[in-house]
């Protein structure tokens, strides 16, 4: 039996939050699935590993779009699934699984307007599975030991995020970890890639220089060792955060202008911070709270989960 799962969010942390799914319907059929996604969602390097999904199938842009139908069934019907998992409402995909020859296809209700990521896909897979769903990811690594000197307190920084207003300022960063400093002896691995040089360079440019590692130069898949290493992320709500989140290392993740009822509740390893002033879990789009992060709590709640 061949099966296709479709997942063509964007983001890293998307393809993170649905991979339980992924598995999930893998364990059901005891076959390892194949997996259509964006390359910008990094897919290929952070399952290459993975016993449960056999390919990754890079949605190329000349297959996106009503223009790219076609193109997208005729390669999708080489393949000759027999079943395919839609994780979107798109009557797009359900009309290219047809074009393909897919004869099962089993896709979330066509033109859902609202959902919650999270349970959206938990309930479809469910559905799917006649089995409960738990929403914990597991990114499945060769876990590297890398002789970290453990009297120290190894610490993600993700200063990455999908927009300004999803960033926490790199001041704030920088005083955290001179305030961590006074208390812990740590190392800081600055989790950002080529948009985040300007950031990275403020903590070169800083004095605590020493104490930092950064992944500016690194693939996705190179820095997974570090991370999967560390004792704790701090950082904003992006991809890195549910790196980390499905490494088993726990993430005090920075709410400040994305919904927090997503991408912040589906794992116990998520720890998240909220601006002051509002009600917690409530943190959206256009919430707009960067300026409202305590800075205070989270140098508290980064004391505590380091301790």
């Amino acid at each position: 039996m061949k099966i296709l799962c479709i997942n063509v969010r964007k983001g890293l942390g998307d393809q993170i939050i649905f991979l339980p799914y992924i598995h999930a319907i893998s364990k059901k059929f005891d076959v390892q699935v194949s997996l259509l996604a964006k390359s910008n969602s990094k897919a290929k390097h952070l399952f290459s590993e993975d016993k449960h999904i056999n390919e990754v199938i890079t949605l190329e842009k000349e297959m996106d779009g009503i223009k790219g139908i076609l193109k997208l069934s005729k390669e999708l019907k080489k393949r000759h699934f027999d079943k395919i998992f839609i994780f979107n409402s798109s009557l797009r995909y359900n009309i290219i699984a047809r074009l393909a020859g897919i004869k099962s296809i089993n896709q979330y209700p066509l033109f859902l307007r609202k959902d919650n990521i999270v349970h959206s896909a938990k309930i479809f897979t469910q559905n799917v599975t006649n089995s409960v769903v738990n929403t914990e990811p597991s990114l499945i690594i060769k876990k590297k030991n890398l002789n970290l000197d453990r009297s120290l307190k190894h610490i993600c920084f993700g200063l990455s995020a999908s927009g300004p207003t999803k960033r926490w300022g790199i001041e704030n960063y920088i005083r955290l970890a001179k305030e961590l400093l006074k208390k812990k002896r740590c190392k800081f691995y600055l989790a950002g890639g080529k948009d985040d040089i300007d950031l990275i360079q403020k903590f070169k440019q800083s004095v605590i220089s020493k104490d930092i590692y950064s992944f500016e130069t690194m693939k996705i898949n190179e820095t997974l060792k570090y991370i999967s290493n560390c004792d704790l992320y701090i950082g904003n709500d992006t991809g890195w955060a549910h790196l980390s989140v499905a490494l088993k290392v726990k993430a005090l993740t920075i709410f400040c202008d994305s919904p927090v009822a997503a991408y912040g509740s589906y794992s116990k390893n998520m720890i998240t911070i909220e601006p002051e002033g509002i009600t917690k879990g409530t943190t959206t789009h256009d919430t707009l709270g960067k300026e409202k992060i305590s800075f205070n709590e989270v140098l508290d709640k980064s004391l505590q989960l380091i301790s």
